[in-house]
């Protein structure tokens, strides 16, 4: 399984100390050198810096086609264009965006996509995790993850957590 990941995915879970799930879950990911600048910018430092340079399961790629990363550069900003731009040369099976508009693009592309959200049910249901909750939670009050009410309540129904405390 081929995935590509943009920035927050690995941004966010980095933050709450889960981004093992992304290996556990689908082996290697690839991120483009726009994702990896982003994540080990010395004038902004993030959470996942040191484990996109330091965990061989998250490898760098060059992206060839430069003329499609500069066409998605005008709708997104240079992670996400180099992710899509990446998912489609390596054919991957998905590529990781939470983004809306890199996900209407990534969409418009016929390239499937999830997100953390997505990432967070799919680990509950292969048993990685015990639950969605206190991650959901954690994104948002520790990585600063902006999930609306409605969405929110949505994941916790999927995963059948929505009478929990």
């Amino acid at each position: 399984m081929i995935i590509v990941s943009d920035t927050s995915p690995i941004n966010n879970l980095a933050a709450i100390n889960y981004l093992h799930l992304l290996n556990q879950l689908y082996g290697t990911v690839f991120i483009p050198e726009a994702v990896y600048r982003e994540l080990i910018d010395p004038n902004f430092i993030v959470a996942g810096a040191t484990e996109v340079q330091t965990f061989d399961w998250i490898q760098t790629r060059s992206i060839s086609d430069r003329t499609l990363v500069k066409a998605l550069s005008n709708e997104l900003d240079i992670g996400e264009a180099e992710a899509i731009a990446l998912a489609i040369e390596m054919k991957a099976d998905q590529v990781l965006i939470d983004e809306r508009r890199g996900r209407l693009v990534a969409s418009r592309l016929n390239l499937s996509y999830t997100g953390i959200l997505g990432i967070l049910v799919e680990a509950k249901n292969k048993g990685l995790i015990a639950e969605v909750k206190p991650l959901l939670d954690a994104l948002i009050n520790e990585a600063g993850f902006w999930v609306a009410e409605p969405l929110y309540n949505s994941v916790l129904q999927l995963v059948n957590e929505m009478g929990l405390p």
